[in-house]
């Protein structure tokens, strides 16, 4: 029987990574392509809107102008929530690679998306929420309860804090979750109804304000998982390593946890269940800073709305109607895992 495992943490080499100027001049470019997602994602749809008239009415609003009317009611709210969701799940798939020291990871493939949408459903079908104030709160429990679980498997048995077994845990557990957030749709047709576009993963479904809403949440998460970053070097060395040199992986776990709560199901909670963002901002932003978790982070608030931005003009792009954009990112991210795995060890157990 064959088993994928995660490579090897290489040591930082001496050549080939770019130090601290080198790494502060490397986010220039990033900005700046950052920038042209977000300038698209406002610019491209049904509804075109030049530079020009986009520059003008984002300074001048004019409520009787049917063209001010789509930036501010339609590309501004939508724009916004790409950078604070894709921010979010590329944040939250760093923490999860680190602290599971596997570069696989991500909210999508480890469930934890699977659990905030399960509870958003339950909520809306079962109790009654009905607007984002209400079931934020289901789609961060849901992620948190998730993400306990995936790392209790993980650590339980001989082998504690086995990438191959958080791996697998994490695609069952989201198997198993998906497949009850359908029969609970499938048997409320007026959710379905309400919630078919949230659930394939959507930019286009919350206004303005409810992505406010949500966004000192995503901030909490973004600034602990930030501070974490050091603790998380020091983690990549090996458990035992950690604790003889004063760190404590468990406590750093549960703060992990509780930031990727706030991220992916706060990300959850807006857009749906959107997937592979997690996985692939780290992993770019890993080829190319090295194996440093802060500057890790960094990059991915800007690579992942990057990702999502230009993949959400493509969804609206590609057809005559629109592809929800976690349906983009699943072509997109699908291969990406593949090369991915492709990549790793393959052990005989």
């Amino acid at each position: 029987m064959t088993a994928i495992t995660a490579p090897a943490r290489a040591d930082p080499p001496a050549t080939g990574v770019p130090r601290v100027p080198g790494r502060l001049i490397g986010m220039l470019p990033l900005v700046a392509f950052c920038l042209v997602a977000l300038t698209l994602s406002m610019m491209v749809g049904s509804r075109a809107v030049a530079p020009g008239e986009l520059l003008q009415f984002l300074l001048h609003p004019d409520p009787d102008e049917p063209v001010s009317q789509v930036v501010w009611q339609s590309r501004v709210p939508r724009t916004v929530l790409i950078l604070l969701a894709g921010a979010a799940l590329g944040v939250a798939g760093g923490l999860m690679q680190a602290v599971t020291r596997n570069p696989l990871a991500d909210p999508g493939i480890l469930g934890v998306t699977a659990g905030a949408s399960l509870a958003v459903v339950v909520g809306l079908a079962f109790f009654g929420v009905t607007d984002i104030s209400s079931y934020m709160w289901w789609s961060f429990a849901g992620a948190l309860i998730t993400s306990v679980l995936v790392f209790a498997i993980g650590n339980s048995g001989a082998v504690r804090s086995s990438p191959v077994r958080m791996t697998l845990s994490g695609v069952a557990l989201g198997a198993v979750l998906s497949g009850f957030s359908s029969a609970v749709l499938l048997s409320n047709s007026d959710i379905l109804a309400r919630m078919r576009g949230w659930s394939a993963g959507t930019t286009a479904s919350q206004p303005l304000e409810a992505t406010l809403a949500i966004a000192p949440f995503i901030a909490a998460g973004l600034l602990i998982a930030l501070c974490s970053t050091r603790s998380l070097d020091v983690l990549s060395l090996g458990e035992a390593s950690a604790v003889a040199m004063g760190a404590h992986p468990q406590r750093l776990r549960l703060v992990a946890l509780l930031a990727i709560a706030l991220l992916a199901g706060g990300a959850t909670a807006t857009a749906g269940p959107i997937g592979f963002i997690g996985l692939m901002a780290p992993h770019l932003a890993r080829m190319i800073v090295g194996p440093h978790q802060g500057w890790i982070m960094t990059y991915s608030i800007l690579l992942a709305p990057t990702v999502l931005g230009l993949a959400d003009v493509l969804g609206r792009v590609i057809v005559a109607g629109e592809v929800p954009v976690g349906v983009v990112t699943a072509f997109i991210g699908a291969p990406v895992l593949i090369y991915m795995v492709r990549r790793s060890r393959v052990t005989e157990a």
